[in-house]
This record gives structure tokens, sequence and C-alpha cells, in this order.
């Protein structure tokens, strides 16, 4: 009773600070009473507390294993061992939303701290009433259909089962939701300060210069959040892959297509004053398809690994989702005549030109992802009638689309701005021809066939090159300071990119499968390795039961994979053993394992370069903190005329990039 007491008190707090906080912050800024303006941050302060408070109530009811909540005997045990006992917190709907509306108010509290000098400004106001109204949401959602802290009817359980067994088999569980919670809900903050622009009318480039950083900083939590799930699934589910196009994979990389696509975008805009339709357009989307995920998650309208059982609160996030939606739809529309722009692009051979193509691709990527994984569920819906889109769709889609961006990157970098002589574009673009040649024959050389390997290969050289070049000219002219903001950490996140890419067609291409029954002592040759099965392993702890097999690969390292049934759960989970070097990955499962021990059945996986993948996105995030590094000190503050403010230079990187030459 006592946790459910606080708990309940804390979402009180935070619905209570939500609606105070929106209705004063929309009061202020509307009326410009500035009293009302700075009671807003106080209320934010509130909707934190009140966040902490419920969370601290969650963490201690899970560790006191109070059963007295419905919440703790659905996902609580006293077997769990204590880092899964805590992250059981978001294993399931009701801790999920708690641990959504706590970033949520952590980023509220960050963005009245960040502007605290600015709180009378009514671009912040309407930033801050939609920040408060998306708060008043979640905290909502809490206080009605997914109370986490409702209490059991009828006789207290003396034990739960614990965390879905697939949930607390790694530990990157305990790190996988958090950072992808970072990047979904940091997507707010640019978003309520799009709504604060439209709605004042100030649709310049100032709104856009002071969310730089907190789109960054979004947009690399979801990557690395996405790359952590990737890395989960190939640890955990025993298939051997990362990415099976599933459902709720793509909820979360629709999201990051449209903001990859508003990062690129911006710079046309901070660079020539173009595309401010379609980057408000952009940023709209992605909070919105950020909603769209959080329907298809936490509805239970979809069967998968990572969604959320069956629920009643579908209709409420279809509805919120449906006011974001028209809502964004309807403020562009007001501001149509001032979001128009004077220029145009001047030629298709410019980086305007090339970031034009980006931002098609990269929206045609996101429609043909929303297409497969939602016109299944509209079907449904409609006819009664369900059918199955699955791997072999995406993939035929993906594959021409990403060689294109591929291409892309290879190209937009050495483009200079408006227009480019026939004789500097093929000065620029030798460097990238260069590295394609000297990938494609390396490659080649060291076995790859096929036509669609050799031209991914070849892609990503020139992607690869370009960046380089771009970042070996920055740091030529600037030294060290090259390789900060959008000039040099995107080149890196580029670099990064193109590792994946090279990951991807490699262990996708030349991946080797087989399955053997094996005897104890017994030898079997496989794609250049020797494997012998030593002996099956039996291991009981409070928490799980294990039988672990062991095998001894190229007669050195002793790799075991097990199956393993946790205590409470009928359910037999099979956990891979792995060895990784820097050319492919020994991925041994188990497929059947008879209790007498006399026969195993082993799967054996190789994947070359696998272990690239996560080399490659541990790039993109330092990529990402080099991004929001400014080069060279400067205010990013709102100007103080706000209602006649002159049009604010794009960024510093723009004017780097001047110096430098390369625009």
């Amino acid at each position: 009773m006592l946790n459910a007491g606080i708990g309940l008190t804390g979402v009180a707090l935070g619905l209570g600070g939500s609606l105070a906080g929106a209705v004063s912050a929309a009061v202020g800024a509307r009326t410009g009473r500035v009293r009302q303006l700075r009671w807003a941050a106080g209320y934010a302060i509130i909707v934190g507390l009140g966040a902490i408070v419920a969370v601290v109530a969650m963490e201690r009811a899970l560790i006191t294993r109070d059963f007295s909540l419905r919440y703790i005997a659905q996902v609580g045990s006293s077997r769990t061992p204590a880092l899964f006992n805590v992250a059981a917190m978001w294993s399931a709907l009701e801790g999920s939303i708690l641990l959504w509306a706590l970033i949520l108010a952590g980023y509220l509290v960050a963005v009245v701290y960040r502007f605290r000098r600015r709180l009378t400004d009514p671009l912040v106001g309407w930033a801050l009433v939609t920040l408060f109204a998306i708060c008043a949401f979640f905290f909502g959602l809490m206080a009605g259909p997914v109370n986490p802290f409702r209490l059991i009817a009828g006789p207290k359980t003396l034990d739960g089962p614990g965390p879905n067994p697939l949930l607390q088999n790694h530990v990157l569980m305990a790190f996988h939701p958090p950072m992808l919670y970072l990047g979904y809900v940091g997507f707010s903050v640019p978003f309520a300060f799009a709504i604060g622009a439209l709605v004042t009318g100030r649709v310049d480039d100032g709104w856009l210069v002071i969310t730089r950083r907190w789109t960054l900083f979004a947009w690399g939590f979801l990557t690395v959040g996405i790359m952590l799930g990737a890395w989960w699934s190939y640890e955990v589910l025993g298939w051997g892959g990362f990415w099976a196009w599933d459902p709720v994979e793509n909820a979360s990389f629709l999201p990051w297509l449209t903001a990859t696509a508003y990062i690129h975008s911006i710079l046309i805009q901070q660079r020539r004053g173009m595309l401010r339709v379609w980057n408000l357009s952009l940023l709209c989307a992605t909070f919105s398809l950020t909603i769209l995920g959080t329907f298809l998650t936490r509805s239970g309208v979809l069967n998968s690994v990572h969604a959320f059982s069956k629920t009643n609160i579908g209709p409420a996030i279809l509805g919120f989702f449906a006011l974001t939606v028209v809502v964004s739809i309807g403020l562009i529309a007001w501001r149509g005549d001032r979001l128009r722009s004077a220029g145009g692009v001047d030629a298709v051979a410019s980086r305007e030109g090339a970031f034009l193509a980006n931002n098609a691709l990269f929206a045609l990527f996101a429609a043909v992802v929303l297409l497969g994984t939602v016109f299944p569920l509209v079907l449904e819906a409609v006819t009664g009638q369900r059918v199955s889109v699955g791997r072999p769709y995406f993939d035929r889609m993906a594959i021409p689309l990403g060689m294109s961006l591929l291409t892309l990157m290879a190209i937009a970098p050495v483009l200079p701005w408006r227009k480019a002589s026939t004789g500097s574009l093929r000065d620029r673009l030798l460097g990238p021809a260069v590295s394609a040649a000297g990938v494609a024959v390396v490659a080649v050389a060291l076995g790859a066939r096929g036509f669609v390997p050799a031209v991914a290969f070849a892609l990503a050289g020139a992607g690869g090159g370009a960046a380089v070049r771009q970042l070996a000219q920055n740091v030529r002219r600037q030294r060290w300071r090259g390789v900060l903001g959008s000039s040099g950490g995107g080149m890196v996140v580029h670099i990064g990119v193109v590792i994946i890419a090279v990951a991807i067609t490699a262990s996708g291409s030349y991946s080797r499968r087989a399955q053997f029954d094996m005897r104890p002592g017994q030898t079997v040759a496989f794609a250049g390795h020797t494997f012998v099965f030593e002996s099956v392993e039996f291991l009981t702890s409070r928490s799980r039961n294990e039988k672990r097999a062991a095998v001894r690969v190229d007669g050195a390292e002793v790799l075991s994979p097990s199956l393993v049934q946790f205590n409470g759960s009928s359910q037999t989970v099979g956990t891979p053993a792995i060895s990784s070097s820097i050319s492919e990955d020994v991925y041994l499962t188990v497929l059947d394992l008879p209790g007498d021990t006399a026969s195993a059945r082993i799967g054996v996986l190789i994947m070359p370069m696998a272990g690239w993948l996560w080399m490659g996105g541990g790039v993109i995030g330092v990529g990402t903190i080099l991004s929001a590094v400014p080069r060279r000190r400067r205010r990013e503050e709102l100007p103080a005329d706000q209602a006649s403010a002159d049009r604010i230079e794009a960024t510093v990187d723009v004017e780097s990039s001047e110096r430098v030459g390369v625009s």
C-alpha cells in the first residue's frame, strides 16, 4: 500500500503540474504576462519531481518484492537477479510508459533550465505549452488505463514469474530501452519549438539554430538504441541475425529515417533559406512517427517478441497521433505565406541538389517501410483478412534505396553550393572514384563474389573516401577543430555508416550455416574450422536451470551455447555462444540437447565482419558528439527583438566551410 500511495502521488503531481504548466505557459505566451511564464518553470519542476517520485516508488516496489501491486506480480520475482529486477520496470506496458514519462519530464526540466533567461519569450512559451501538453498525455495514461500502481484484488501473490525470459537473458536489456526512449522522447523538444515558431509566426532560422543540438542528441540516442537492439537480437535470439524487419523494429526505424533526412535538409535552409515547409513537415513527421511507434508497440495490435500484450490504450494513443498530425498540418498551412522560399536550386550538380535527392530517397524509404508495416494492420481492420509482409519485400526495396543513399554519401560532401563547373566537378569526384575502385579490387582479391556485393563495397569505398577527404581538408586548415561541428562530426558519422554498410554486405552475402548431430568426442569440419563436441554441463541456480554444451573450436577456444529455462516460466531460451574477430564471427547454438547427453544438435554460423556493425555504431556515436561541438565559441541565443529578428546566420559550420573553401 505504501508504494502504491507514493507512486500515485507522483503520478498526480506530474499530471497536475503538466496541466497547470500548460495553462500558465499558454496564458503567459498569449497575453505577455511575465509572471505566468515564470510560473511555468516552477510547474516543470513539479512535473520532474512527480516523475522521480513515481519511478522511485516503482523501483522500491520491485526491490522489496511488493506483490500487492499488480504490475510487480506480473514482472517481479524473488529469484530475478538485481540488475534485471531493476530493469523489469520497463519490461512491460505500464512500466515502459512510466520510463517514457520520466525521460520526458527530464527533457522538460532541461529545456526550462537551458532557456531560463528567455522564459518570457513567446517562442519559448509556446514550446513549453507543447511539452507540458505531451507530458499531460502520458501522465494521464498512467492516471487512467495504464496505472502502474494498481493493487491486486484478492489475496496477495507470494511470488511472481519475473520479466519475460528473453528480457533477462542479456545485460543489454538494461540499456537498450532507455537509450531508445532518450531518442524517441528527445524529438519532443525540436517539435515543441517548431510548434512555437509556427504559432508565433517566427519561422526564420532562429528556432533551427537553438534546437540543433537537441535534434542531434535525440538522433544519436535513437541510433545507438537501434544498434543496441540489433546487438541484443544477435546475441540472444539465436537466429544469427540482427535485423528481421520486425514491425516493432520498423517502428523505431521510421522516425530515424525522417530525422536523418531532416538533419541533412536543415543545412539547405540554413545556407540558402530554402525548404522551410519541407523541414517543418519532416520534423513534425518524426515526432508523429514516434507516437505511431508507441501505438504499434503498446496497443497490442502486433504479435512480436518486442511488443507488449494486448491493451486498451490503443485508441488513446491513436487519437493523440491523429491530433498531432492535424495540428501540425493545420499550423503549417496557416503559416504557408511566411514559409515560402525566395530562392531555388541553381543546379542539379550542387550540394543543394544532392541534399534534395538525399531527402527524396529517405522519404521514399520511410514510405516503403511504413507501407509494409501498416498495410497488413489496415487491411485486417477493414476486411478481417490477415496478410504478412515479410523480409523479401523489405529487402527488395531497401537494397536499391540503400545503394542510392551510399552513392549520394560519396557525391554530396565534395560538391560545392549553388553549382560546379565541369572541370571542378571532375576534380572533386576523382577521389571518391579512386576509393571506390580500390575497395572493389581489394574486396574481389579477398574473395568477394557477386555483382550486388561488389557494387555495395565500391559505393562504401567511395563514401568513405569522400568523408576522409573532407576531414583531411578540415584538419589541414583548422587542425584538431576540423573534426568538430556538422562538417567534421558529420563526416565521422558517415564513416560509421560506411563501416556498417560493409558489415551488412559481407555478413549478408557470405555467411555460411550448417547443423550437425554430434556425440561427445566427435569432430566436424565446416567453413575452414573444426568443431569438437566435448561435453554437456547442467547448471542450476536460484533463477534458472541451464544445459550447456562445450564445443572446442579449432583446437583452442571452447564455446558454450546453452538452453536456459527460467524458474517461473515454461519457456526454454536458447543462448548462442560467439567468438568474434576482426574478420568473422563463429556463432554456435544448441538446437536440441536430449537429457541423456548422448548427442546434441549444434548449429554453426560463420558471419564475416559481423563485429564491424557494433564498431560502426560506436563511430556514429562519437561523430554525433563531435557534430554537437561548435568549431568556435558563439552565442546561440534568440534575438532580443523577436518580432523583427533578422535572419540568423546558419551555423558556425557553414561559416567554417566557406573559410576552408568547400562551399
